[in-house]
């Protein structure tokens, strides 16, 4: 079962036949938790006598596929692995240079790419609800397909589903719902612009939407849709600010869904509808940049994509560069340098605790053969890509150098997927004639493990006073009077507050006494941003302080985002007599 030459994490062949066009029409059985219909792909031979199609597929029940809409054709599916099953069609000797495979067929109730919610499941109580993951290869259990970013392709989808739900999909609707047999309604999609596999995504749900600018609403349950257009609502802003820095806007509308809590990331950046976890939602607005991470996949990613999930930092390092790059313009620099400061402690913990700084998934640019790449999933491409770029930008004379290079480099490579020795390329070309370019070291950023071989000179002014306070409470001794009067959040951001935290959580082990002391003075167990009561929650573990064991359960028992899940049950488990009772509340509430 050879995967493809080019991608370590397909089977497809797109140097032989190329998808130029996906067409989906699905009927959504929420009954039979499954979706049925016709996967029609439109086909480019590259090759003139390829006498197979191969593409990726996981756990699809098929029952037929033809030609043109007309010739039955021959297939296998070959045993799973670790990157689903090789799906092999024999194609009929002809001269066609393009043509059409429509394949039939149903997906597995245990497709890893939805998640079927109960109406219990939901804020509405009322009504199902499922959503669908593509990212990273998950799709290929959703639809069959050359599930590699290196294939790029535009895709319109007619689907079927309860006429009480709305559909959205990561692409612009067309026309208003008709009414279909059996109570339902047929939806209609086109996305125009070429997009990998892994960015078709849809949801389907009782949900509302509130407008928060002139090419974008929110949409969720109505139990939140009021609360996400007010911390979204400088999406409008943040969507300027990026075409300032990217260019142009090219996918029409940018709207946000808000899913339900069990959604495992804090965004996806589906074209058109940016998923979001409803952790973003605060009331003060104080986690809505997330929004501007997701709005920069609009260039970084979605524009311009990895060729494999390999050279992941081309998506993910440009995107974390480019978001804070839209806060130091809206919120000033000293507050991008703040958030870049924040992260590097995430990155450190990644590297050395996570990890270890000699493992390969530390590198920038990982092998991934034999890997799926979600379990080499880290902030590693975040992080350290976007460190790198950093130093690029320092190494080039500044921002005013960089950041035209980074507008044309979208320009020049916009609707296509590349690699990371294409990106080196085209950056040397453009700096040919400055000097200090020759002092990058680019195997040990690339190809070497371990943090950075460089830490930019962050602006610090907003992250002193965190680290005095921090300091005050490590050398307190408890025995003496409490210095701290519990006014002292008051003067801190909710991003200061993260830093106080994140400070004392990477200093020494406090004292159980300590911790009970400074949840009494700032009530942090309470608080409704779930970046400090997560970091609250791993202090509290990390000093065994008893009280927070039962807090970190509720806060398990009501979300799913992989950031905030899996190092407190890794913390949980390093509490050795806490690990059973980790163990038995994981399996409790795993399908719940």
């Amino acid at each position: 079962m050879a995967l493809s030459p080019g991608d370590p994490n397909s089977y497809s062949r797109p140097e032989l036949l190329i998808t130029t066009h996906l067409h989906l029409d699905w009927d959504v059985d929420f009954d039979n938790k499954t979706v049925s219909g016709v996967a029609e792909l439109t086909l480019k031979k590259i090759v003139s006598d390829c006498p197979l199609l191969v593409l990726d597929v996981n756990m699809l029940d098929i029952s037929s596929i033809k030609y043109n809409s007309a010739v039955e054709l021959q297939y296998t599916v070959g045993p799973a692995g670790y990157c689903g099953s090789k799906l092999e069609i024999t194609l009929p000797l002809t001269t066609d240079t393009s043509f059409t495979v429509s394949i039939s067929y149903t997906t597995s109730t245990a497709s890893p790419a939805l998640l079927w919610l109960t109406p219990e499941q939901t804020a509405g109580k009322k009504h199902p609800y499922v959503f669908s993951q593509g990212q990273a290869i998950l799709n290929r259990s959703l639809f069959p397909c050359q599930d590699s970013p290196a294939v790029k392709a535009p895709y319109t989808a007619t689907v079927k589903a309860p006429s009480a739900l709305t559909v959205l999909m990561s692409a612009i609707r067309e026309g208003i719902p008709l009414a279909a047999d059996g109570g339902k309604m047929i939806h209609k999609f086109n996305q125009k612009i070429p997009i990998p596999c892994y960015l078709v995504a849809f949801a389907i749900g009782a949900l509302e939407s509130r407008e928060v600018g002139p090419r974008s609403h929110v949409w969720s349950e109505a139990e939140f849709v009021e609360k996400a257009a007010f911390d979204f609502s400088e999406t409008e802003t943040m969507l300027k600010t990026a075409e300032e820095l990217c260019g142009p806007y090219v996918w029409g509308i940018y709207d946000i869904l808000v899913l339900p809590p069990s959604f495992a990331y804090g965004g996806m950046e589906n074209p058109c509808l940016t998923f979001a976890t409803p952790t973003l939602l605060t009331g003060d607005k104080s986690n809505a940049d997330v929004i501007a991470h997701e709005i920069a996949h609009s260039w970084t990613g979605n524009l311009v994509t990895n060729n494999t999930f390999e050279h992941f930092w081309l998506n993910e390092g440009f995107t974390v560069f480019t978001e804070r790059k839209i806060k130091g313009r809206m919120r000033g620099e000293a507050v991008r340098h703040f958030t870049a400061n924040l992260r590097w402690k995430e990155l450190e913990e990644t590297v050395n605790k996570v990890f270890s700084p000699t493992h390969p998934y530390t590198k920038l640019v990982p092998d991934l053969a034999g890997v799926d790449p979600d379990d080499a999933f880290s902030r590693i491409p975040y992080e350290k890509g976007s460190t790198f770029l950093w130093y690029l930008e320092e190494t080039v004379g500044g921002a005013a150098q960089f950041e035209p290079f980074l507008k044309a480099y979208y320009k020049e490579f916009a609707y296509k997927s590349i690699d990371t020795d294409t990106f080196k390329s085209y950056f040397l070309a453009h700096f040919a004639g400055v000097p200090a370019v020759s002092t990058i070291d680019w195997d040990t950023w690339l190809h070497q493990p371990g943090m950075p071989p460089y830490k930019p000179k962050f602006d610090t002014s907003l992250a002193e006073v965190c680290w005095k306070l921090a300091e005050q409470w490590q050398v307190w001794d408890t025995i003496s009077e409490c210095p701290f009067k519990g006014s002292e959040m008051q003067a801190l951001s909710p991003t200061q507050v993260q830093e106080f935290l994140a400070t004392l959580l990477a200093g020494p082990e406090m004292s159980a006494a300590k911790i009970d002391k400074l949840d009494m003075l700032y009530g942090f167990l309470k608080s409704s941003n779930c970046e400090i009561l997560f970091l609250c929650l791993r202090l509290g573990l990390k000093s065994r302080w008893k009280p927070v064991v039962a807090a970190t359960f509720a806060f398990l028992g009501t979300m799913g985002r992989g950031k905030f899940v899996r190092p407190l049950y890794r913390d949980l488990a390093g509490w050795g007599e806490k690990r059973e009772e980790a163990v038995t509340f994981f399996l409790q509430i795993k399908t719940s």
